[in-house]
C-alpha cells in the first residue's frame, strides 16, 4: 500500500492530488486517516519500493510525503527514536557550542557527521573536547530553554503507549538531555552517552562506551530481545548517517527530515509531515491519537 502524508498548513492533501495518485496505480481502494492530512491506498499487490515510485513519479514536485509499505503488520510494539533533530528541533552539541561562541565551527562538524562523512565517534569526542570548562548550570539553561520537542513528539509516544507499545529514546547526545526530553515527551526510557564532569565543569570528555551507530542498532535488538518481539514489530525513527543501521534493522524505518546519506539508504521518509506522520504510516486514524 501507499501512504499519502501532507502538511495542511503548507498544502493540504486534496481529493485531486489523491486522484491523481490512486491512477497511478492497480485498482485500489482508499481510506482518509485525516482530512487534508493523511490517506492511505491500498491494499496492493505491488511491491511497496515500486508502488511508492510510481506515485512520486506521478505527483512530481508536489510536497506531499509518499511511502509505500507493507499492508500486514504495521502497528509496531515497539518505537525506537533519535533526539538530536529528530524528537527536539535542534542538537544540543551545537547549542552548548553557542555559548562558547563557538556554534558555526561546531554545526559544522555536526552537518558533516549527520551525512556520514566524518566518523561519528572521533567527530563527537572532538567537538566535545572543545566544549572543556563549561560549567554544567550552563547545560541545565540549555535543556530548559533551547530544545524544544518537535511537533507531533508528545502525540507520536503517547498515542503508541496507549496502544500498547513501549517507547525508547536512543541517542548519540548526551544523558543530560535525554533523561529531560524522555521525561517531557512521555518516552519509557532513555539511552545516551555521558559528559565527564568535574567540580562542576564538563572536563572535555565523553566516558566510554560511546553510543554510536553501532550501538544503537544493538540497543535495538537487545529491546527485540528483552520484549520478546521481532524485528518486523519495531518502528524507528531518525535523521542521521549514526540512524542508518538501526533504521534498517527495524520492521518499519523512518527517515524523518533526515540528511541526504539517510534519504537514500532508507526506503521509507517524510519530508512534509511532522511526527504523527510515524503514526499515520502504522495505519492509526486521527481520531485515534492521543495528544500526550
Amino acid at each position: 500500500m501507499v501512504c499519502l502524508i501532507a502538511n495542511p498548513a503548507t498544502l493540504p492533501l486534496t481529493p485531486a492530488i489523491v486522484e491523481r495518485a490512486r491512477r497511478a496505480l492497480p485498482e485500489n481502494d482508499i481510506e482518509w486517516l485525516a482530512p487534508e492530512e493523511a490517506v492511505e491506498i491500498g491494499p496492493l499487490e505491488l511491491e511497496p519500493a515500486t508502488a511508492q515510485r510510481l506515485v512520486r513519479d506521478a505527483l512530481d514536485a508536489i510536497p506531499v510525503d509518499v511511502c509505500g509499505l507493507t499492508f500486514e503488520g504495521r502497528r509496531k510494539s515497539l518505537l525506537v527514536a533519535d533526539m538530536d533533530s529528530t524528537i527536539i528541533t535542534v542538537e544540543c552539541i551545537d547549542e552548548l557550542a553557542d555559548l562558547r561562541g563557538i556554534k558555526q565551527e561546531i554545526a559544522a562538524i555536526t552537518r558533516k557527521t549527520m551525512n556520514g562523512e566524518l566518523d561519528f565517534e572521533t567527530s563527537l569526542q572532538h567537538r566535545v573536547a572543545l566544549l572543556e570548562g563549561l560549567p554544567v548550570v550552563e547545560l541545565e539553561r540549555v535543556a530548559e530553554n533551547r530544545t524544544p520537542l518537535a511537533r507531533g513528539a508528545r502525540t507520536l509516544v503517547a498515542t503508541m503507549r496507549k496502544f500498547g507499545a513501549l517507547t525508547a529514546l536512543v541517542s548519540g547526545g548526551f544523558t543530560f538531555f535525554t533523561s529531560r526530553v524522555r521525561a517531557r515527551a512521555g518516552f519509557d526510557l532513555d539511552e545516551g552517552n555521558v559528559l565527564e564532569v568535574q567540580g562542576g565543569r564538563l572536563t572535555g570528555k565523553v566516558l566510554p562506551p560511546i553510543l554510536g551507530q553501532t550501538a544503537k542498532l544493538e540497543t535495538l535488538r537487545r529491546l527485540v530481545r528483552e520484549q520478546d518481539l521481532l524485528a518486523e514489530d519495531v518502528v524507528a525513527v531518525g535523521d542521521g548517517a549514526n540512524d542508518i543501521d538501526m533504521l534498517q534493522a527495524a520492521g518499519l524505518g523512518v527517515a524523518f527530515h533526515a540528511h541526504q546519506k539517510v534519504r537514500a539508504a532508507v526506503p521509507v521518509r517524510l519530508d512534509v509531515a511532522d511526527l504523527t506522520g510515524v503514526l499515520y504510516l502504522q495505519g492509526y486514524r486521527r481520531d485515534e491519537f492521543d495528544q500526550g
